[in-house]
């Protein structure tokens, strides 16, 4: 029996644990859960994840959530490549250095951006708080560059780990907007094209199409469902 995965590609998180899975080859099955559509309030879902929210995972009758202890799963059960999660225990602190700050440290500036310059029907983002939410973006991109990126190298070292996973797709997310946070940015370019490099161009590309299209997705979204998510986007910007 294989291993599923239920994602949603919109999701940060669930990028990060399609890009271990694929590249690494694991037998996983992908069952790809809308939010948009409200699938993860179904009653089916909810036995898999009760918190109702995805990246989740079955193995046989082992359910979890969250995403970076499931790759840390999938690692130890494939006995994927060490350098993805490495057992020295020096690097594997590295890594878990970057995973404890990234919660807050990039991933609600990253999310918040793109909520702000999302413009939902009626309801124009606001300029001054837009700004801001760049500025703290930034500043977080800053110190991925100063602090966690090794010249030449990846966040855990000279090799990528699943800290490169969790950052890129953060760092990718303000594309939905239209925002290409690499501009002027030489090294963390750099270091996209080495994560790039890594995983594969065609792999990434697929991984990051439906966050590169979501801008128009929200124009397709009918009247009721733009109703639902309003007070959602609106209790972002107040």
């Amino acid at each position: 029996m294989s291993l599923k995965l239920f994602l949603d590609m919109i999701s940060q998180p669930c990028r990060s644990v399609f890009l271990f899975a694929k590249k690494n080859n694991l037998p996983v099955e992908v069952k790809l859960i809308s939010l948009k559509n409200g699938e993860q309030h179904t009653e089916k879902f909810r036995k898999v994840n009760p918190l109702r929210k995805v990246p989740a995972l079955k193995d046989g009758d082992f359910c979890m959530g969250e995403s970076i202890p499931m790759m840390e799963y999938m690692a130890e059960k494939f006995n994927t490549p060490d350098h993805w999660f490495p057992k020295d225990l020096q690097k594997r602190a590295r890594v878990n250095e970057y995973l404890s700050w990234q919660h807050l440290g990039i991933r609600m500036h990253g999310a918040e951006g793109v909520h702000l310059g999302e413009r939902m029907p009626g309801e124009p983002a606001a300029a001054d708080k837009m700004a801001r939410a760049m500025e703290d973006l930034n500043w977080s991109l800053d110190l991925i560059e100063k602090t966690f990126i090794k010249d030449g190298g990846f966040i855990g070292g000279e090799q990528i780990s699943i800290a490169d996973l969790v950052a890129i797709v953060e760092i990718m997310q303000p594309f939905a907007s239209g925002v290409d946070v690499f501009q002027g940015r030489a090294k963390l370019s750099a270091w996209k094209e080495r994560v790039v490099q890594a995983v594969g161009k065609e792999l990434f590309d697929e991984a990051h199409k439906t966050i590169l299209s979501a801008k128009d997705s929200v124009k397709q979204l009918d009247s009721s469902k733009v109703e639902y998510f309003r007070p959602r986007v609106l209790r972002l910007i107040s």
